[in-house]
């Protein structure tokens, strides 16, 4: 479900499976076309969903963006006997809420950003509810907290006041049966539209994978500290959760804090996380889906991968409609991979169709690798009013260098 580049990277890593027959995508886009049967039905349209699955005879649906499982497409599609992988709308709160996954966390013992009752710089400002990413705004001074609570503002709903966390960012995401969890591996993504971290929050401008200094040790106590103990607490108020857990992390000098919970998979992490996965995806989505993931695990090669967003005219607004896309077969031979996440085709003609429109990933044997052969795919590439971020990774590639 969905039709972005977290679906597109999803939708490549499952039709790898020996277990996969049949893929299809609602609605999906271009590049999943290539690779499965997309089809005119759209998330807020459940009936459809349900008489397509009964249809089609779907074996499991996984559900790509967070709006329609805060919607609640999941139950009803459980409820008609369809196995999901995706969480209730209980469940999806954790996303869907900031105040809600601020209750959970005080009673689980998570640590997280303190709530001030009080907006004054330094500070965050969030907006409680779903807001495509574009809902934080970092107030460091009094000028940025007037301009970050005229924004918050106008995307409408109550707000959140947080203390400012510094340090390094990272995203965890774990795969949950509602007791269990398999970790995938971490990444890191930059949220802000321009070099050097300036600029308004987007959907993500790009990631990468490994993280350096977390290693399976670190993954473990972060697992510990965070997911488990939300699972629990969760499951104890009745509303398990099933699908993916991804927390956002700030690794501060006095220990790891949560910045935000999302239902799902993250966007671009996805797109940085499932190249490196050497094992097959499909069985363990399944297995979380059923109820059973008993002592899965998924193997991830030692290789790096970095994901490079291009984004249109108008990367905060409406988006780009309808303007050429030329390269993309080129930048694939070079040995990138091309997810799509805003194109649409007319006449055999690929075009830009919102806000983000492609995912440049590559992988090589070091973040340095990776980076190099992304940003060769990326230069391949173009369209009016392309831009991208020249300094993903960068700072990774100078540690590890």
């Amino acid at each position: 479900m969905g039709s972005g580049g977290r679906e597109h990277a999803l939708a490549w890593k499952l039709a790898q499976s020996k277990q996969c027959d049949e893929l299809h995508a609602a609605p999906g886009n271009p590049g999943i076309a290539k690779i499965g049967r997309c089809h005119p039905v759209r998330a807020e349209d459940g009936e459809g969903l349900l008489g397509f699955c009964g249809e089609h005879e779907i074996d499991l649906v996984v559900i790509g963006p967070e709006a329609p499982l805060v919607a609640g497409l999941a139950d009803q599609l459980r409820h008609a006997g369809v196995a999901v992988f995706g969480p209730s709308a209980a469940a999806a709160r954790i996303e869907g809420s900031k105040t809600f996954a601020k209750e959970v966390m005080a009673s689980a013992g998570v640590p997280t950003a303190e709530r001030l009752s009080v907006a004054r710089p330094p500070c965050v400002v969030k907006v409680d509810g779903l807001t495509g990413g574009k809902g934080v705004f970092v107030c460091r001074t009094q000028a940025d907290l007037d301009e970050g609570l005229r924004s918050a503002a106008a995307l409408g709903g109550p707000l959140v006041i947080e203390e400012l966390l510094e340090g390094e960012e990272l995203s965890l995401f774990a795969i949950c049966d509602g007791q269990n969890v398999v970790p995938l591996a971490p990444a890191q993504d930059f949220k802000r539209l321009e070099d050097g971290d300036r600029g308004p929050n987007t959907g993500g401008m790009g990631s990468y994978s490994p993280v350096p200094g977390i290693g399976p040790a670190e993954v473990e106590e972060l697992l510990e500290t965070v997911h488990r103990p939300v699972l629990l607490e969760l499951a104890r108020r009745g509303t398990p959760f099933i699908g993916l857990l991804y927390a956002g992390l700030m690794l501060t000098d006095s220990g790891p804090r949560v910045l935000e919970f999302n239902c799902r998979f993250g966007d671009p992490e996805t797109q940085s996380i499932l190249p490196r996965l050497d094992a097959d995806l499909l069985p363990t989505l399944a297995a979380a889906a059923a109820g059973d993931l008993g002592g899965d695990e998924i193997a991830t090669a030692d290789r790096a991968s970095v994901t490079v967003v291009l984004v249109g005219a108008d990367p905060l607004g409406r988006g780009d409609r309808g303007t050429p896309i030329e390269g993309v077969e080129e930048a694939v031979a070079s040995g990138a991979l091309v997810f799509h996440a805003g194109t649409a085709e007319r006449s055999g003609q690929l075009l830009t169709n919102g806000r983000r429109i492609l995912n440049v990933t590559a992988l090589g044997a070091d973040v340095a690798a990776a980076r190099a052969a992304a940003y060769e795919g990326v230069r391949r590439i173009s369209f009016a009013g392309m831009k991208y971020r020249t300094d993903i990774a960068a700072a990774a590639e100078a540690r590890v260098g």
